[in-house]
């Protein structure tokens, strides 16, 4: 199987508002009790970005399962301690906004992101696997996003009402958040167009390895206009944040399927018609004997024979030419999205 790299994951956005004027840890003042809790979510969403990353930069989910499960236990153990706390004045809202909040996130780190890691295994073997995938990611993502929407006004009118002023700030760790969800998404579309004529290229393959004739005429029209379409959404891309490399590796790949489908596989389907002529013909050859072969006999085995040979040596060199190019773009692909990752995607 060939080596790809594939970051389907999903990236959070979880804004912290930290007020300026809340400075004191004293649960008898309005302040202190946002503080309080505050600070609790952060550490969780330190958690997250370090989760985030470690996937972002090429580890597979399944490899770092152990940090997904520290974090479904730290959520759980916030949540405890956020529920032991006294009401605020006889105010439960704010307390019970962030327990609320809490469970979403145990439920969705949990159970959704539990399947999201089994469908890992299975990704990569269609588009439409790899789709489904990413759109498992996506909306567990938005219930997170929900949550946390519905978690801040409530924190807002908390503050309102007990005459605290909050400021919203972008602190380094929720810049941190915001910048992975965009690289995120913009990641996921150019993949998405990548991985439907990678996938569609299997299928040929596939059935070139069975000598399946129909199967590869359907599976080379499939890839010369999944290529097509892929080119189309590629002109509509733009740069992300003045780095092009994703699309310009995506754009070079594509151009390679569709000159495979619309040259490169006529003369392959053309070997395998004249192998399978040969083979008819050395069989009525062979049935007589030397005796009665006649002229035509021979003539007819002869041009079958060098018909053949003719057709293998192209053969070679056109996939020895392909799948040295493939290898190429392969490896630049592979070194784009990583170089990408690097650049772009946050570090824990």
């Amino acid at each position: 199987m060939r080596k790809i790299s594939i970051q389907p994951f999903p990236f959070l956005i979880i804004m912290l508002f930290l007020g300026s004027a809340i400075r004191a840890q004293s649960l008898d003042n309005a302040g202190g009790y946002m503080d309080f809790i505050g600070k609790a979510e952060e550490e969780l969403a330190k958690k997250y970005i370090s989760y985030m990353s470690a996937s972002s930069h090429g580890a597979r989910l399944k490899k770092i399962e152990k940090r997904r499960n520290d974090l479904v236990n730290s959520i759980y153990e916030t949540r405890v301690q956020i529920s032991g706390m006294p009401a605020f004045k006889g105010d439960k809202t704010l307390k019970d906004a962030s327990v609320e909040y809490l469970k979403i996130l145990y439920s969705v780190f949990n159970e959704d992101y539990g399947k999201i890691v089994d469908m890992e295994e299975i990704a990569e073997q269609s588009y439409d696997a790899m789709e489904a995938y990413i759109l498992v990611q996506e909306k567990a993502n938005e219930k997170l996003n929900a949550a946390h929407v519905k978690r801040a006004i409530i924190g807002s009118e908390f503050a309102k009402k007990h005459n605290v002023t909050l400021v919203s700030q972008q602190t380094a760790l929720s810049e941190k958040l915001a910048a992975a969800d965009t690289v995120g998404n913009y990641y996921h579309r150019v993949y998405l167009v990548f991985f439907k004529s990678f996938s569609q290229e299997m299928y040929l393959i596939k059935a070139i390895d069975s000598k399946n004739i129909n199967s590869i005429e359907q599976s080379k029209n499939a890839l010369a206009k999944f290529s097509e379409e892929g080119l189309q959404k590629l002109t509509e891309m733009k740069s992300f944040a003045g780095d092009g490399s994703l699309v310009v590796n995506c754009r070079q790949f594509l151009e390679f399927w569709k000159d495979e489908a619309d040259t490169k596989v006529p003369i392959i389907t053309d070997y395998i018609l004249k192998a399978e002529n040969f083979q008819v013909v050395k069989k009525a050859f062979d049935s007589k004997s030397a005796s009665k072969r006649t002229q035509k006999d021979i003539d007819d085995y002869n041009k079958a024979v060098n018909e053949m040979n003719s057709g293998v040596n192209k053969y070679n060199a056109t996939n020895n030419s392909l799948n040295n190019s493939r290898n190429k773009l392969l490896n630049s692909w592979n070194k784009s999205v990583e170089d990408f990752m690097d650049l772009h995607m946050p570090y824990r």
